[in-house]
């Protein structure tokens, strides 16, 4: 089953005149009236731009409209039933939606362009995985955006009447844009950057309480989706699921350490965007701007334990357990290795790399171009599990330099956070990426592969035969010695047999074919299957 994904896009029509009109007179609707409004293509199911609507209930603060196609196929028990399901979402509006959020952030245009106060809902049918959207057009006369239905107006999916609970989500999520509106771009003229504007709306949920059970709550699901793809950009806006998610893990976290005076008062703001926060923050005399703000949420999301600091975790009790799994990174564990990795990034986006492996002294290159910004703290894990923070100091070209003693054995990992922090507005669609490289090397202890590693069990040794698609906690073990071989660097730390490690396996098999052949008792040609002969061959680098 897909899914529920709560989606938009906000449409921001080049006006003709700047200053907003006062909405002219609009007679109330009534039950039996029919209406073609204009609608976004893009989320339309067959790409329409008008489509023609039946109003089929009002209440005290709404109007149901649906496309009249749609209702017109409907049955007379399925009409009944969702005109049941509005009732109930009628009540949910009037008595917590509206009221809680309006006294947040604030009223809607009230009586709003067509000097009526009630907000028009239209369901449509809409591709799949939209949820619904937000015009800021249907804001303006017709004389300054042709395509505007004079309306303060919300669309949804038909689709969603079916799960009462996510529609109510999804409601609010979209009244929210409706009063950023008119408390930001009719107040000041200024449209509220898209990450932002999002990060208020998908904070409606938690606000209103409807991810107090977390289980099958919108929170789970971007929880689940951030984790799955945690360097997604916070302020590129791509309308991805991922989008969303980014979005959602730093708004909580933004919230529980700042307040929902930091949503409100960045919402009063002449400024948009990161401006506006900074502006907000230097106004309470914070100790932290938002670039602090943001590096110690990409410390929170791997780290997420209050006990090196209380800017290092959630407080909400259903986040404690998130924790991002990094890029790993190997080192062979005997003698002197290097490794060097170049990646790219964008503004404002998360990157976990772990360093481990090798034995001895080890040195950190950090390096990327002259007039970027970079924030680069560094965790060390040592043996007894313990963690110590610090941060990189980087010169005028973006170079630094860090070393550990006794890497490997007092010091078992580096964690690495580098994150893009230059620019801090205009964030309007794509991102450019910008690279940057860290090079490692280690120098001393020779060891033998795997013996008394810390990151194997005390004594461990191959039984099981280890094979390409299996789970199995022997396989994250396996890729360790791999790694110590050099037929392998980069790869994920999971018990799962992929396509990645099945060609480190015959990699391996290759580089001792005689010794794996006369163990296993015929010719080993690097098939990728751990069998007797490679478990053999892996044992002895264990010292066993």
């Amino acid at each position: 089953m897909k899914l529920f994904k709560v989606e938009k896009k906000l449409i921001f029509t080049v006006c003709f005149s700047v200053l907003l009109l006062t909405g002219v007179g609009a007679s109330a609707a009534n039950s039996s009236e029919f209406l073609s409004f204009n609608i976004d293509s893009s989320y339309d199911s067959s790409a329409r731009n008008t489509i023609d609507t039946v109003l089929v209930r009002t209440t005290a603060k709404l109007y149901f409209y649906f496309e009249k196609s749609w209702w017109d196929s409907q049955m007379l028990l399925k009409k009944n039933e969702i005109l049941g399901n509005l009732d109930l979402l009628s009540q949910e509006f009037d008595n917590k939606i509206y009221p809680i959020l309006t006294s947040v952030f604030g009223q809607e245009w009230k009586p709003g362009i067509d000097g009526d106060e009630r907000i028009t809902l239209l369901f449509h049918s809409m591709k799949e995985g939209a949820g619904g959207y937000f015009r800021s057009n249907d804001e303006y006369l017709k004389i300054q955006s042709p395509t505007s239905n004079e309306r303060e107006m919300l669309y949804l999916s038909v689709p969603k009447l079916d799960n009462l609970n996510r529609l109510k989500v999804l409601l609010a999520h979209e009244f929210v844009h409706l009063i950023t509106f008119n408390q930001k771009e009719k107040t000041y003229g200024k449209q509220e950057e898209v990450w932002l504007n999002e990060s208020r709306a998908e904070y409606s949920a938690t606000l209103l309480g409807y991810n107090d059970n977390y289980a099958g709550s919108i929170l789970q699901e971007r929880m689940k989706d951030f984790l799955e793809n945690p360097s997604d950009s916070l302020t590129e806006w791509r309308e991805t699921k991922y989008d969303y998610a980014a979005i959602n893990s730093f708004v909580h976290y933004l919230v529980e350490h700042y307040g929902i005076e930091i949503l409100i008062d960045s919402l009063k703001s002449e400024l948009v965007g990161i401006p506006s926060i900074n502006e907000i923050l230097q106004k309470k005399e914070a100790s932290e701007d938002f670039s602090q703000i943001f590096t110690n949420w990409t410390i929170a999301v791997w780290l997420n334990n209050c006990a090196l600091g209380n800017n290092y975790c959630y407080v909400n009790p259903h986040l404690s357990n998130i924790h991002i799994i990094p890029n790993l990174n190997f080192l062979p564990f005997s003698g002197k290795s290097s490794l060097s990795v170049t990646n790219i990034t964008k503004n404002w986006a998360g990157n976990w790399q772990k360093i481990f492996g090798g034995s001895g002294k080890l040195t950190l290159e950090f390096s990327s171009l002259k007039g970027l910004n970079f924030q680069v703290p560094y965790l060390v894990q040592a043996k007894d599990g313990s963690v110590s923070l610090n941060f990189l100091s980087l010169d005028e070209n973006q170079k630094g330099e860090l070393s550990l003693s006794n890497f490997g054995t007092q010091n078992t990992a580096l964690i690495l956070i580098p994150s893009l922090q230059t620019k801090l507005s205009g964030f309007n669609g794509n991102e450019f990426t910008y690279p940057y490289t860290f090079t490692v090397s280690i120098s001393g202890v020779q060891t033998i592969p795997g013996q008394n590693n810390p990151l194997l069990p005390q004594g461990f040794i191959f039984q099981k035969n280890l094979y390409f698609g299996m789970l199995d906690q022997d396989v994250v073990y396996l890729k360790i010695i791999l790694a110590a071989e050099g037929c392998v660097s980069g790869l994920a730390n999971t018990t799962y047999f992929g396509p990645k490690t099945l060609e480190a396996v015959k990699c391996f098999q290759n580089k001792y074919k005689s010794e794996i052949s006369a163990a296993a008792g015929y010719t080993i040609k690097g098939t990728g299957f751990v069998g007797t002969g490679t478990k053999d061959r892996l044992n002895i680098l264990l010292g066993e």
